[in-house]
């Protein structure tokens, strides 16, 4: 067997073998860490072999995370990136210096998962997370930035000890897991702040913030809220796209231009001041480096990527009320420069998201191209349709993601605008096609 069909055979494995949650949802998830931490004995504790950086929250948290590693890398550390989901290649979930996971070494890992006679049953992220701890610890990183996948205090990822953690915000997203209240999600994504473990919070009100800092201090982590500082001097639009950034560091230029990146910047700057603190040596310059290339130096993608031009295609992989309300009042600030023009929206969800809340943040004014993503956990286009009909919002059905935004072109002016997300996974079926 030849190494690509080796590597088919493994992903096969992990895709079907395993519950994923991002496709299925629901029957997949699996709180609590004892699994994770059965699988990491098995494999010699690899997490203790790298320092971490630990990210977590409902948004921003992937964003902050490339950032993060591209400032590290800007350094020359070598330096681990893990995030999920991925949007094309399953590799993407794991990268040094930005460049993903070997096939060779994903096939080599699950060969000896396969073999080692262990009779539980890990879950895809479970399995896969120790898979790019594995990784790390056998290429010798200076420091992995880790991603939580969802929650905090039951995540698998909440193995590590890191030399900084950092919550992005606390939004309502997977709510039936989580809590159904602001506070019950922060106390869950408080769950990784760790003994006389600096912290950073990126924005937190009221009973939120609260909760961090009790948090906080029961466990004598020292705490920081980003949203209090005035280390980010001035962030305003680059005319080459991204924002123009004025910080303690100096000046330069943020490609990444969702609105919602301005309060993610604060994040890592402060991120940067508390891990400086923490011992890490990271210069002005290389800070500034480290955000200017961070899409050269990580492939972070699906961010207010812009994809084409004439009409001017944007994706958002934003998927819940935080997000897209950021992203439908960033796309009506540009269509009002655009007056008589088109707003084209390709959008899907997924099944268990309670989108009632989003319909009422979509503009009534755009042309809809309902559809779904090819996932099991995909709410189908039908639904979405009667979803939409009942928010008073009127929208055409297409089979799949490459039907509807071929739909939304052919219709499209070269000054019009088309949108494509609603999910991560509608963006990924576009990325793909």
């Amino acid at each position: 067997m030849d190494n690509d069909s080796k590597y088919d055979e493994a992903l096969s494995f992990l895709f079907s073998q395993l519950p994923m949650f991002s496709r299925v949802g629901a029957a997949a998830y699996k709180p609590g860490l004892d699994t994770s931490l059965a699988i990491d004995r098995f494999f010699g504790h690899p997490h203790r072999r790298f320092k971490s950086i630990h990210v977590g929250g409902t948004n921003g948290k992937g964003s902050t995370s490339h950032m993060l590693a591209s400032i590290l890398q800007s350094q020359g550390y070598k330096t681990g990136l893990y995030t999920s989901p991925h949007l094309v290649d399953f590799r993407e979930r794991m990268r040094i210096d930005g460049k993903m996971i070997p096939k060779e070494k994903v096939v080599e890992f699950v060969e000896k998962w396969k073999g080692c006679g262990y009779d539980g049953h890990p879950s895809f992220f479970e399995l896969t997370m120790m898979m790019a701890f594995n990784w790390f610890a056998e290429e010798n990183v200076d420091y992995a930035i880790i991603e939580v996948g969802m929650g905090g205090r039951l995540d698998s990822t909440n193995i590590i000890t890191p030399e900084v953690c950092v919550i992005t915000n606390i939004s309502n997203d997977h709510t039936q897991f989580l809590g159904d209240t602001l506070p019950k999600i922060a106390a869950e994504k408080a769950g990784i702040i760790k003994h006389d473990i600096p912290v950073v919070i990126g924005e937190a009100e009221g009973e939120i913030k609260e909760v961090f800092a009790r948090k906080a201090e029961e466990v004598g982590a020292p705490i920081v809220f980003a949203a209090d500082s005035d280390r980010l001097l001035s962030i305003v639009p680059a005319e080459t796209g991204g924002w123009h950034i004025v910080c303690e560091e100096g000046e330069t230029t943020l490609p990444l231009a969702g609105d919602y990146q301005k309060k993610n910047l604060n994040t890592v700057i402060n991120a940067v001041d508390s891990m400086r603190k923490a011992g890490i040596e990271i210069s002005d310059d290389n800070v500034l480096r480290g955000l200017e290339n961070v899409v050269k130096n990580t492939g972070l993608c699906g961010r207010w990527t812009i994809i084409g031009n004439n009409p001017l295609t944007i994706v958002d992989t934003g998927h819940n009320v935080a997000g897209i309300s950021y992203n439908m009042e960033q796309l009506r600030r540009l269509m009002s420069e655009r007056p008589g023009k088109r707003l084209r929206i390709v959008i899907g969800f997924v099944a268990d998201k309670a989108i009632d809340k989003i319909l009422r943040l979509l503009p009534t004014d755009a042309e809809y191209y309902l559809t779904n993503a090819s996932i099991p956990r995909a709410l189908p286009v039908d639904k979405l349709h009667q979803k939409f009909e009942e928010a008073n919002l009127e929208g055409r059905c297409y089979p799949d993601v490459k039907t509807a935004f071929e739909a939304a072109s052919n219709d499209a002016d070269k000054d019009d605008v088309i949108f494509i997300g609603g999910s991560t996974f509608i963006v990924a079926d576009f990325l793909a096609s």
